[in-house]
């Protein structure tokens, strides 16, 4: 039998983006070349990306958490790939979904888990589970909020362009104010909401941590009203914040589900979970065996995302997590004390490897989105996205939070180097005193 000729990656590299622009997304790829972000990237190296001019990118993205192409993910897949072990089990009875969830079991007291492949599969699982389990007909999230892009998680965001085009939305979905107990009280006093979803720290919210009291009484209330408690920590978990591999470990209460996506496969496989209880999970799908298929999916717990999760799991050590705090105290620290007389800074907020650059809008006559010809973005800010640009230019692939674009969103990857923190910190301060100058 002939073998297919092999792919030929420097000819995929050299037609690709623009294949892209035509075949994919071309309003995406215009607003990369707009913004100036960093296109043309042809290889890997110590966990960053290089582009074709040679020049090397800090991505501050967050999804790269353990950099590219991870070298012990990438070779756990290379020794599982180059193996003869079977990929996909028509019983469903999965043994790397079970080690998987073996192992979360162990190491976050969550008996009882899901593997779809991506964040907003595994917010789906979430709140059918709730519904399923509660019978009631109302969910709650919070405003700012973030949870993905399906149907279900959609009816979650804060209102916007990552929503409004799609309405009418999952019905008996509302908001709450945000960081407000009272209202919280108030809207779970009705005794009819199968679920609350929250983010400890809202990312595209404008890094928005939730404060103390607020989950203090969301553990308190939710527990005395019934209400499933779901923290969403799609952003951070896996030691981002430094707490530990679970942001909500230190919580008065464990919730009742945990989300966990992004860098679960290491960067390199899509991968996702929810995290329950068995008991939780036999009460709400427990009847009979069609019941406890009714919600699932085909590559759920696939071999390649599952062996990704084990490996990279072994990562997230008491060693990363502290190295993420220190790393992350002392950007804040720079950060500040270097930017505090920029009449363009407010503040830095987040937690460990999650901050955010709170930045002042720009009062300019004609230095607007509208002024250039974007009128469907009128009131927003222009500051964020035209200090990322600075910055990209200054091999460091930063983002205006999705919420807010007054907010940088700083979330390096875990093994970054400080003397690249101490470069990312200068860039800031003179490209943002640049564009204080010449928006005078």
């Amino acid at each position: 039998m002939k073998q297919p000729p092999s792919l030929d990656y420097d000819a995929l590299l050299r037609v690709g983006y623009e294949e892209y622009r035509r075949f994919v997304n071309p309003i995406i790829a215009e607003r990369a070349r707009l913004a100036g972000e960093p296109l043309r990237v042809e290889r890997v190296a110590d966990g960053s990306p290089i582009l074709s001019d040679g020049r090397r990118i800090e991505d501050m993205h967050g999804i790269q958490a353990f950099g590219q192409r991870n070298p012990e993910v990438n070779e756990a897949l290379l020794e599982y790939l180059h193996s003869d072990r079977p990929s996909w089990f028509p019983s469903r009875v999965n043994p790397y979904a079970g080690r998987l969830a073996a192992i979360l079991a162990a190491r976050t007291g969550y008996d009882n888990a899901f593997f779809p492949c991506t964040g907003t599969g595994a917010v789906e699982a979430a709140l059918k589970l709730s519904r399923a389990l509660t019978r009631r007909p109302r969910i709650l999230s919070i405003q700012g909020a973030y949870h993905g892009c399906t149907f279900g998680s959609c009816a979650l965001m804060s209102p916007g362009i990552f929503r409004d085009a799609f309405g009418p939305h999952l019905p008996g979905v509302s908001a709450l104010p945000f960081d407000d107990p009272a209202a919280l009280e108030e809207a779970l006093a009705s005794g009819d909401v199968a679920a609350l979803v929250l983010e400890p720290i809202q990312g595209e919210g404008g890094v928005r941590p939730l404060s103390e009291a607020f989950i203090e009484a969301a553990c308190t209330l939710s527990e005395a009203h019934g209400t499933l408690l779901i923290a969403d920590e799609i952003q951070t978990g896996l030691g981002r914040t430094g707490r530990g591999l679970l942001h909500s470990a230190s919580w008065s209460r464990r919730p009742d589900i945990v989300l966990l996506g992004k860098a679960l496969g290491g960067g390199l496989v899509p991968i996702s979970a929810m995290l329950t209880r068995a008991a939780l999970f036999e009460r709400a799908y427990g009847r009979d065996f069609a019941v406890a298929e009714s919600h699932n999916t085909s590559f759920a717990g696939n071999a390649l995302g599952c062996i990704a999760a084990l490996r990279t799991l072994e990562l997230v050590d008491e060693d990363l997590l502290a190295g993420n705090r220190r790393k992350g105290e002392q950007l804040r620290r720079a950060l500040e004390a270097r930017l505090s007389t920029n009449p363009l800074f407010d503040h830095v907020r987040g937690e460990g490897m999650m901050l955010g650059l709170v930045l002042e809008p720009i009062d300019h006559p004609w230095l607007s989105f509208e002024h250039f010809g974007y009128p469907s973005l009128e009131g927003r800010s222009l500051v964020a996205p035209l200090l990322c640009r600075r910055l990209y230019a200054r091999g460091f692939f930063t983002f205006p939070c999705g919420h807010d674009w007054g907010v940088v969103r700083i979330q390096p990857r875990y093994g970054i180097e400080e003397e690249a923190l101490e470069r990312f910190v200068d860039a800031c301060a003179e490209e943002l005193e640049q564009l204080a100058e010449d928006t005078r």
